[in-house]
């Protein structure tokens, strides 16, 4: 059921957005059958070859040294968090790699592309496209809606701070949701203050006031989908979008060896929005670029509407609190003023791109303007930025 939000569609930024979007799914487009993807020569898609292979070059030189044992990248970085014990499965990453797609076809690729890894953040763009799938259903009346009521019990938003949690809070990171959710307290995620070790006395704010980026709330996320659809999130994502556009039956999207709840008399998976503590999306990068292409068709799979346009226009709507986001994991590449100028993600890329992030890093770029898809793999995240400009450059 495709529906309208009557606040979305108040918005002329989305309604804009959205135009956008539906000429370029209107056009004649290809869609990769699941075993054939078909290419074409980059001369032939309008790049000039040699700046594209200069693009692709600047990735390669340009790949993170981080440890490749993501376990071992973990103690260095998020183990030292308090509460920051591995509690889901990781990898061992691989080379650097590398996708453009134009038109829905493949014009050059790098590195080994079906290989599944983690991609961390970019989990939460799947988590919120599942959410956005059980909204299209009705499952979900409205994004404004408070979450609580749709909770099988007060345990966690019963609190007075916790009840006026809507579904739009969580989606932007807004929530401030208070509590601990699979042993981990919300407050040691990227913890703040003199003593971020011991329990601190943070800084309380309103439901939808304040932005931090928080696995913790993330989760909690999944946890309320999970008990709105009663079913794995993994067969709703699978039976929903990712089957119909061909991705491989190799991606898995874990949760926590304790994120296990009882659902209509059977165990299920509560999944993580994340790699923060293991887990996530496990997924190669040949899945990443048909999940990125769905978008770039605005939710249309070869005649199949898979995910409402409205939908995909609130996830483009900037956030009141933080302009550059929209809906997890949609950063958005419209300006936004920082101490007193206009400042772009990527300065190259038209204002309409939106980039799906994750640590280490990952990246799923989407460019209407340019009818463009791009991932990169394990790349420094301060080269991102010249890297899509770079692809943007070899466009003749």
């Amino acid at each position: 059921m495709m529906r309208r939000n009557h606040r979305f569609m108040a918005s002329g930024i989305a309604l804009l957005w959205l135009l956008v979007g539906s000429v370029a799914a209107a056009q004649t487009a290809y869609y990769p059958d699941r075993h054939d993807w078909q290419t074409r020569a980059p001369g032939d898609a309008g790049f000039d070859p040699a700046l594209l292979e200069d693009a692709a070059a600047f990735a390669r030189a340009s790949e993170s040294g981080a440890p490749r044992d993501l376990a071992v990248n973990h103690e260095l970085t998020f183990g030292r968090e308090p509460h920051g014990t591995l509690i889901g499965p990781t990898t061992v990453r691989g080379d650097l790699s590398g996708i453009v797609v134009r038109g829905g076809y493949l014009i050059k690729e790098w590195g080994p592309v079906h290989k599944v890894d983690m991609t961390f953040s970019v989990s939460k763009t799947f988590l919120s496209t599942a959410v956005g799938l059980l909204w299209d259903r009705g499952l979900i009346a409205s994004v404004d809606d408070r979450v609580g009521p749709y909770m099988p019990d007060d345990e966690l938003f019963g609190s007075a701070h916790n009840d006026s949690i809507t579904w739009d809070h969580l989606l932007r990171q807004t929530s401030d949701w208070q509590g601990t959710l699979w042993d981990k307290p919300d407050w040691a995620d990227r913890p703040v203050g003199d003593h971020p070790y011991e329990y601190p006395d943070r800084p309380m704010h309103e439901p939808g006031t304040f932005y931090k980026y928080n696995d913790v709330r993330v989760n909690l996320l999944a946890l309320a989908a999970l008990h709105v659809v009663r079913d794995p999130l993994p067969l709703v994502l699978r039976d929903g979008i990712m089957d119909p556009i061909g991705a491989s039956n190799r991606w898995r999207w874990h949760g926590y060896e304790n994120s296990w709840v009882m659902i209509d008399g059977r165990q299920v998976q509560s999944v993580s929005g994340g790699g923060h503590w293991g887990g996530g999306m496990h997924i190669s990068a040949r899945d990443l670029a048909r999940f990125g292409y769905l978008f770039l068709r605005m939710g249309n799979w070869d005649g199949e509407q898979l995910i409402s346009e409205e939908w995909i226009g609130m996830a483009r709507t900037p956030g009141e609190v933080n302009p550059s986001y929209g809906y997890m994991n949609w950063f958005l590449n419209g300006p936004v003023e920082r101490a007193g100028e206009m400042v772009k993600s990527i300065p190259k890329a038209p204002d309409s791109a939106v980039t799906f992030r994750g640590a280490g890093s990952n990246i799923v770029y989407v460019d209407w303007e340019n009818d463009l898809v791009v991932v990169v793999r394990w790349i420094q995240g301060g080269a991102v930025s010249e890297f899509i400009a770079r692809v943007l450059a070899a466009l003749e």
